[in-house]
């Protein structure tokens, strides 16, 4: 429910500086969309080339060029004058999320230069705990189910986008559908521009859309049309270390609307193992002869894996998708409602931030839910019995 303009205009004649300052991060932000850096543009012609070489030479990613200044940017970001914000928790918020967009923007401008964009990336998105690493593994030693038909890789592009579509009506939101050949994943969201890209030069299974269709709208383009309407903007362009609750949040989506299988669950555990590779020294072909000569995942899927770990010079996002979904499992069994999380990019970790941001009104309800969240359609008890035993 978005507050009336009447009530909104109240707010920032409360907070003029405030307002003002999120209006100039907004601007700043839109600028750096770390998803859009770094993802490499020669993923195909690399992936020939590792596969010809017989898993030996490391690949030579190409980036896009950056769009922006560094130094500059940095500099605007640091040149918001907070000391005028007079209301001391809302002053410290904002400075811990300018201190995120700045890691943020060294991590973009390290792309592509090896452990220096690594240890940024350690900043801003850590590395596997052993506990992650043992939770992984308790997921890797179930042996892989039977595939069914649902798992056959027989629609196009354009059937998905058009299945997307279909999945979408039950939103009240607009949907925006781009094709890409750069983007390392099937199908992703740019809360930027709130777009939905499709790999163009990939086919989908029948879960495959289901998994897409509930991860990317019915929680990614949720989050972002739900900060859109926040007072706030920074609810739209992310609080710090958002990707953890927001990637816990999609994949428990995906549970909820019967999409999630243990073939998914253990594509998360190998994710994390990739990722744990990373702080062990391992170099691309050490983490692919791990996860395909080790663990004997096919080349394709063990490829996908070791290169999202190793996009920019060691990636460990995606470290954070199994722990998220352990977090969002653990308040689901406690009854907890999930609809604060859904009020944009935030973290479980920013509760009481929202909470105070309620009580003075610079925080709205939710206009929009995810419809999976409603009702459990998950029917397969190993995936109960893994999630409710995860440390």
């Amino acid at each position: 429910m978005i507050q009336s303009v009447e009530t909104l205009t109240q707010i920032q004649e409360e907070y003029p500086h405030l307002f003002e300052i999120d209006a100039n991060l907004d601007r700043l932000v839109k600028r750096i969309e770390l998803l859009s850096y770094v993802n490499p543009l020669n993923i195909e012609k690399e992936k020939q080339r590792f596969f010809a070489s017989k898993y030996t030479c490391e690949p030579a990613f190409k980036y896009p060029k950056l769009k922006f200044n560094p130094y500059k940017l940095h500099r605007l970001f640091f040149s918001q004058r907070l000391e005028r914000i007079k209301d001391d928790r809302v002053r410290n918020f904002y400075q811990e999320v300018i201190y995120y967009y700045a890691n943020m923007i060294q991590c973009i401008e390290t792309i592509g230069h090896g452990k220096r964009f690594y240890y940024n990336s350690l900043r801003v998105f850590g590395t596997p705990t052993e506990k992650d690493v043992q939770n992984a593994r308790f997921i890797l030693h179930y042996a892989d189910e039977p595939a069914s038909g649902d798992m056959e890789k027989v629609f196009s592009p354009q059937e998905a986008k058009s299945y997307f579509e279909d999945f979408a009506k039950q939103y009240d939101f607009p949907l925006n559908i781009k094709f890409s050949t750069n983007i390392a994943a099937d199908a992703m969201v740019s809360n930027s521009s709130q777009t939905l890209f499709i790999k163009k030069n990939t086919r989908f299974s029948k879960n495959q859309l289901l998994t897409l269709a509930n991860h990317e709208i019915g929680v990614h383009l949720v989050t972002t049309f739900n900060g859109l309407e926040q007072p706030l903007k920074v609810f739209s362009n992310g609080l710090p270390k958002n990707v953890e609750t927001q990637e816990g949040l999609a994949v428990f989506s995906e549970y909820m609307g019967g999409a999630l299988t243990l073939k998914r669950l253990k594509e998360l555990a190998y994710r994390v193992i990739a990722s744990d590779s990373l702080i062990k020294g391992y170099g691309f072909a050490d983490t692919f002869d791990l996860i395909h000569g080790q663990y004997k995942l096919n080349r394709d899927e063990a490829y996908s894996i070791t290169l999202r770990a190793h996009r920019g010079g060691g990636f460990t996002k995606d470290r954070l998708y199994l722990s998220g979904l352990r977090k969002i499992y653990k308040k689901y069994q406690k009854k907890e409602s999930l609809d604060a999380l859904l009020s944009g990019k935030v973290t479980l970790d920013s509760q009481e931030h929202m909470n105070y941001l309620s009580g003075i009104g610079l925080m709205s309800p939710i206009t929009h839910k995810s419809h999976s969240f409603a009702q459990n359609l998950n029917t397969n008890s190993t995936l109960d019995f893994i999630l409710e035993n995860l440390k």
